[in-house]
């Protein structure tokens, strides 16, 4: 009998508990180390494949594994799979590690990665992206699979660190061999993972606690006996329950709180830069504008030089000063200069300036400006909705009068999708380090039979980008690979097809008495935590 025989046992399903008030918390038992932390977004899914955003999959990484992780260092090591190596040209082959077991049991083998890959790679499924170079997957063993890819691909190992791995006979069982968003699937508000931590309490917007997975093949570097996490909207509430003592860890703390954090006695900031670029994107094939006034029959983003002029008319060091308070730094790419990728001779943005803006407005047919949506989340980034008011204020100078409309990002991204805005704030934080990610994601045409495109929400397009997105992925040569994407920059720039705002801050806070990791990609992961 084959490991995978051994699959099935007793499957303990998640009891759901509903809970009063959002900062209520258990005194923990004497000498437990119980561990509880708030941040501004709940997931929006348990789901692993369903939702490609930091707050699910960061959450998510505590719970489930993929074939490989990054480490403290951000760096690519092995997780369910010890080892792997390239199959000459035609992909990669990966050793799976012997004797892991899911949260309810059941062993780990090959067919959990397929079945998780032709999940993950469906039509529905969010991380469709990830799966773009490879053309199958094939079962050696229970303990190898191999990745073949349509082309050489040495960055594919680094592009799957957040593929994770489900139970194929747990997801069929439970009527989740697909992914959904919907609120009712099961995968939505259960989770049985091969990670650290297993969820054993699931109330979505309210808490979500976790427990050390007794049965976990590496070896523990925290003492959390229980974690629990509250989403927390109110950033003043979560930072008066820090300072309490209500809670160990918050994410993020908002920047005025800084200084009074770090006067609080027992308390704690972390601060670093993290990996992620905020920008602004365009409806760019809409054929008209959703929420115009003037322009209801008219696109005006689909001309690059009104795009341009939205660049220009944008102060992005005012917005740094006042409304990041210095916090973070202006980006002129869709990555920043720590990735790999990045082009230090495009580094310059386009100035700002008014009358350039205003000059490009009226060569494009829009001397007086015209009026648009502009859709922003309000408990996704750092100061969110204060950046997206700010330049609204900026746009009007010019006499682009932006309609601002906010909501909790639980909202944003099915509003996004569904195509209802005009021009939205995003923030990308390649999962690779590597500029290529974003070309893939953002810029790439969306083809769903590819796998491309899957967040270019605007549907840009670029016949030449698409030519050079496949031979960037199979490029082995760094300097070949680097003017390629030198390329793809320019062409980004030139055709203003994002405006790049910043680099933005990562500032954490916590009690004197918590040791924990921050990484570039603000995922906090549980498993480092350390309660003195």
């Amino acid at each position: 009998m084959n490991a995978y025989d051994l699959k099935r046992t007793t499957l303990s399903v998640l009891t759901l508990f509903v809970l009063l008030g959002a900062l209520t918390f258990h005194a923990p038992a004497v000498q437990a180390k119980e561990f509880r932390w708030a941040a501004t977004t709940d997931p929006q899914t348990l789901d692993p494949h369903a939702v490609n955003s930091t707050p699910v999959l960061g959450f998510l990484n505590n719970v489930y594994e993929g074939l490989v992780r990054r480490d403290r260092a951000m760096k690519i090591e092995g997780a369910l799979a010890e080892r792997w190596e390239a199959l000459g040209d035609d992909g990669w082959r990966f050793h799976l590690r012997r004797g892991v077991t899911f949260h309810d049991g059941a062993a780990f083998t090959a067919e959990d990665v397929l079945f998780s890959y032709q999940r993950a790679s469906a039509e529905e499924a969010d991380v469709r992206s990830f799966f773009a170079p490879v053309r199958d997957v094939a079962v050696v063993d229970d303990f190898t699979v191999d990745f073949l890819t349509r082309s050489p691909n040495p960055i594919f190992p680094d592009s799957i660190a957040n593929f994770m791995i489900m139970d194929k006979d747990w997801s069929e069982k439970n009527g989740t061999a697909r992914t959904t968003t919907q609120s009712e699937g099961f995968a939505t508000l259960n989770a049985n993972g091969t990670g650290a931590f297993k969820v054993v309490e699931r109330s979505p917007g309210v808490r979500t606690v976790l427990e050390p997975f007794e049965g976990w093949w590496g070896e523990a570097e925290h003492n959390v006996t229980r974690a629990i996490f509250t989403p927390v909207t109110q950033q003043a509430t979560a930072v008066a329950a820090l300072i309490s003592g209500e809670v160990d860890f918050i994410n993020p703390v908002p920047l005025q709180d800084v200084p009074r954090l770090e006067a609080a006695a027992g308390v704690k900031v972390m601060q670093g830069i993290e990996a992620r670029v905020i920008m602004l994107g365009f409806a760019h094939e809409a054929a008209a504008l959703k929420f115009s006034d003037e322009t209801a029959d008219a696109n005006p983003f689909r001309d690059p030089r009104v795009r341009k002029a939205v660049y220009q008319a944008i102060d992005v060091d005012t917005l740094i000063k006042k409304v990041m308070r210095g916090n973070a730094e202006a980006a002129s790419l869709l990555v920043s200069p720590a990735m790999h990728g990045y082009s230090p001779g495009l580094a310059a943005r386009y100035p700002f300036d008014r009358e350039a803006s205003k000059a490009l407005l009226t060569e494009a047919g829009y001397p007086d400006g015209f009026s648009f949506g502009l859709s922003c989340p309000n408990d996704r980034y750092i100061n969110d909705a204060s950046i997206c008011t700010a330049v609204v204020g900026m746009l009007a100078k010019v006499g682009v009068k932006a309609k601002l409309n906010t909501m909790p990002v639980r909202q944003y991204w099915p509003e996004l999708r569904a195509d209802q805005f005009d021009m939205y704030l995003l923030g990308w934080s390649p999962g690779t380090f590597d500029a290529e990610h974003p070309v893939r994601f953002l810029l790439a045409t969306p083809d769903a039979e590819k796998k491309l495109g899957s967040w270019n929400f605007g549907g840009f397009s670029d016949a030449r980008i698409d030519e050079l997105l496949p031979r960037i992925q199979r490029e082995i040569d760094p300097a070949a690979r680097q003017a390629m994407l030198d390329e793809v920059h320019g062409r980004l720039q030139q055709d203003v097809a994002y405006v790049p705002l910043y680099v933005q801050p990562l500032v954490w806070g916590m009690k004197q008495n918590v040791e924990m990791t921050q990484r570039a990609d603000n995922f906090f992961i549980l498993r480092w935590v350390q309660v003195n």
